[in-house]
């Protein structure tokens, strides 16, 4: 089954067919590294990983690219209020980003540009751009000239007449639509030496500068969130086919991660930054929780939400843990059909969730039956499948066990044996106030009991809280 996807350029789903055979290059909008991530900055991040590593389990070599904004409005005005040199403060908390990305699973790209490094290509393509009527300079600033590309507003569907960019006023424009390019220094501010006097780069030229340069005139995929979509990518494809250069051949665009409906992000105040939300689950459960919506639809949080994704998490976790405990090794598998053509759908990621769980029943039918060989095929499904979302239970990403967590596992389990053999000491004399005070004793200590056919299985519970 081809792999389809919604392309927001088109407004339609699409069959993917890469520009070059066996190869994908794929293009993120990553961070604006202006402070802490929050789960709403990660989305981007965990819904295009899969996207990756699902290209890849296609047989495709997958480019893909992540950029770093590291010189910005924000970036210099946070940097001011805090008395922090602006490089420190976005090398600070690109470092936070980076660490908030590794610890939730998603894979370092093949390149990840910083802005500051391709200032020479920025003028390189400023300077296509006013060759071919598209761009002007002013009062050292440069601006594109929106009118003079019949087609500006074709992602977005903004009319010419409604385009109101939003963004720091420069002098010398010709027009108020227009956007900027290049803006002429400012005492104070950092800059770079142009044809067209000191200054520093516009956000737009950045990304199209880094995309052209590292995966060429034309390539597969752009992505990033929804809110990127005007006047951020818009202005992309306006500087890019200005320029001449065919630039991405799908657009995809993420939702947000909403809190009372509304949009996640630090103006509203309803931030949730990532070192705190990992206080409340495992980074393997908040990513396995960020990841389970289909990319495109909006994620509503709520701690309750979020602990219930976590504990379907654990129930995955925990079928292919007692497979590997009863039955022996499991080798990744194949994953089903079901789930690849759910992933095929535009990754619709519910459904293949869906075929997971499935699976998971099915795991546990045949584990209980006594049929290891059954349980270690579809346990060996299930570690494929979700590697494909990058939550793999076996994944050693996940294990984070070292020797003194080894030995405090053998201990409790020789603590917690004794206390089972209790229990089923007074079971079979059929003492049920002594076996209950076992089993809620162990469960207020965060143990859960399982009873089996081959005899009482415990696990220590996530707690909620």
């Amino acid at each position: 089954m081809t792999l389809r996807l919604y392309d927001s350029a088109a407004r339609e789903i699409r069959d993917f067919v890469p520009l070059r055979p066996g190869t994908a290059t794929v293009y993120l909008c990553g961070a604006t590294v202006q402070g802490v991530p929050h789960i709403g900055h990660v989305r981007s991040g965990i819904a295009f990983d899969v996207l990756r590593r699902w290209l890849a389990a296609g047989g495709l070599d997958v480019l893909f690219v992540r950029n770093v904004t590291d010189i910005d409005d924000k970036i210099l005005q946070k940097a001011a209020d805090h008395e922090r040199p602006w490089w420190e403060w976005a090398a600070t908390h690109e470092r936070a980003f980076t660490s908030a990305y590794d610890a939730l699973g998603v894979l370092p790209p093949s390149a990840e540009p910083r802005a500051t490094g391709f200032v020479t290509q920025m003028v390189q393509y400023m300077q296509r751009l006013i060759e071919r009527g598209h761009a002007y300079e002013a009062d050292g600033n440069v601006y594109f000239d929106v009118r003079s590309l019949p087609e500006y507003g074709s992602l977005s569907g903004h009319r010419l007449d409604d385009v109101h960019q939003g963004e720091s006023a420069g002098t010398g424009k010709r027009d108020p639509r227009d956007f900027t390019l290049w803006k002429s220094a400012k005492p104070g501010e950092p800059s770079w030496p142009t044809p067209w006097g000191d200054g520093r780069p516009g956000w737009h030229l950045e990304c199209s500068a880094m995309a052209t340069s590292l995966l060429g005139s034309e390539f597969d995929i752009h992505c990033g969130g929804m809110d990127l979509i005007f006047p951020h990518h818009e202005n992309e494809i306006a500087q890019s086919h200005g320029a001449g250069d065919g630039f991405a051949q799908y657009w995809l665009h993420n939702g947000w991660v909403t809190m009372s409906g509304e949009k996640m992000s630090k103006s509203l105040g309803n931030v949730v930054a990532i070192p705190e939300m990992l206080k409340k689950v495992r980074p393997v459960e908040l990513r396995y929780y960020l990841g389970s919506a289909h990319y495109r639809s909006m994620l509503e949080y709520s701690d309750g939400a979020l602990h219930e994704a976590a504990a379907g998490y654990r129930r995955v976790e925990s079928f292919v843990h007692r497979v590997l405990e009863r039955a022996g090794d499991v080798e990744l598998g194949d994953v089903t059909d079901d789930f690849a053509a759910a992933m095929n759908d535009d990754l619709g990621v519910p459904a293949a969730l869906a075929a997971v769980h499935n699976a998971v029943r099915e795991g546990n039918t045949a584990l209980e039956a006594g049929d290891g060989d059954r349980s270690r095929v579809i346990a060996g499904r299930v570690r494929a499948m979700m590697a494909v979302l990058g939550t793999d239970p076996l994944d050693p990403h996940w294990n984070t066990a070292g020797v003194d967590d080894e030995a405090a596992t053998a201990a409790l389990d020789v603590l917690i044996g004794a206390e089972l053999e209790r229990r089923a000491a007074a079971r079979a004399a059929k003492d049920w106030a002594v076996a209950d005070e076992v089993r809620d004793r162990l469960a207020a200590a965060g143990v859960t009991v399982t009873d089996t056919p081959d005899g009482a299985q415990w696990a220590l519970e996530q707690k909620d809280s």
